[in-house]
């Protein structure tokens, strides 16, 4: 097949970058435009010298760049940009994969909550697919805009899934999601909280009054759960942390388990879940993943205990940048244009 010609809006950040490094090596993409603003005119290269001899682009602004000939274009921006140009890209028949929350709230009341801003195009939320593969392919499939999930949704809608997905096995009004991040999920600006004299050797808390990433994990454990979106039957309380390291996300999950619950075997029930998704490793029995295990890969690996007979706690890590955006991004393109859901995501994890 012919390869597909991508557009990157915003392609300086550093899940810009992880995608130009996965595209780059993508046997069905073709790299058309690469926008920057501020960058316009200097080869992509120069900027990331990792990617010399892979990306021969010049960064475009994004009035110049052809992105209305691309088959699909990533939103790698901050939010309100994709939202901003989504309606016009459409039309064109373009297909979007937006990196940025402006599609992952079904509510535009609620986004203009968490996120200070109108949403510019209320009438393409309904029809903007929830970009998490795993629970929501055929959907991804069929979409012309993909929300890409957030990096700490990720983990905690797959590591809380199976639990869900069959109703009565947990008390799922109390979940709790204790997670933890690398300084790149911050993104790439200059913030004194991310100076390295201030994240090193520190770790700490951070939106423990509310975190934007709260209601879109729970938005989206409801449609797991089949409830609807504003039900208390399903409530999970998120505080995130950052931890001195630059990329990789660690998860820890806790549910009070059923009567029901209590008597299943959790890691047949995870393993059997997840047995035919290549982008979900659930480990033997006993096991506590280490972020420096998908450093770089598109994986994302769990583990399952029962500290107690009635409780169960998932481990989940990922690397935040590339499961947990960009790589999961380029999985949403697969499904999206019909190509195997692994081309371009088959590296393995970088160790030590």
């Amino acid at each position: 097949m012919k390869r597909l010609r991508i557009g990157i809006v915003g392609g300086t950040g550093y899940t810009g970058v992880e995608l130009l490094r996965l595209l780059a090596r993508h046997p069905h993409a073709q790299l058309a435009a690469i926008t920057s603003r501020k960058e316009a005119g200097m080869p992509v290269a120069d900027m990331f010298p990792s990617l010399r001899g892979h990306v021969d682009l010049a960064f475009s602004t994004p009035d110049d760049a052809p992105l209305q000939d691309c088959d699909v274009v990533f939103f790698a921006t901050p939010h309100g940009v994709a939202m901003a140009q989504a309606r016009r890209l459409v039309e064109a028949g373009v297909r979007i994969i937006d990196l940025a929350a402006d599609f992952r709230l079904q509510d535009a009341a609620e986004f203009t909550r968490w996120y200070g801003l109108e949403h510019a195009c209320p009438e393409l939320l309904a029809e903007a697919a929830y970009g998490l593969v795993e629970l929501n392919r055929e959907a991804i499939a069929r979409a012309r805009i993909v929300a890409n999930p957030g990096c700490y949704p990720t983990t905690v809608q797959i590591g809380l899934a199976p639990l869900l997905r069959a109703p009565g096995l947990v008390d799922a009004r109390h979940l709790i999601a204790d997670c933890a991040s690398g300084v790149s999920g911050a993104g790439r600006k200059a913030e004194i909280g991310l100076l390295l004299s201030e994240a090193s050797d520190n770790f700490k808390a951070y939106g423990v009054k509310g975190h934007r990433h709260g209601p879109e994990i729970n938005e989206q454990l409801r449609r797991i759960a089949g409830q609807p979106a504003g039900s208390a039957e399903v409530d999970c309380l998120f505080v995130p942390h950052l931890v001195p390291m630059i990329r990789g996300m660690h998860s820890t999950l806790h549910a009070r388990l059923t009567a029901e619950g209590q008597a299943l075997d959790l890691q047949a029930l995870y393993a059997d879940f997840y047995a035919s998704e290549p982008f979900v490793d659930v480990l033997p029995p006993g096991s506590a993943p280490e972020t420096r295990s998908v450093r770089g890969a598109n994986v994302l690996r769990i583990a399952v205990h029962k500290p107690r007979p009635d409780s169960a706690m998932v481990l989940v890590v990922q690397d935040n940048l590339t499961k947990g955006a960009s790589g999961q991004a380029v999985q949403n393109m697969n499904v999206m244009f019909g190509l195997p859901e692994s081309a371009g995501l088959d590296g393995l994890a970088l160790l030590p």
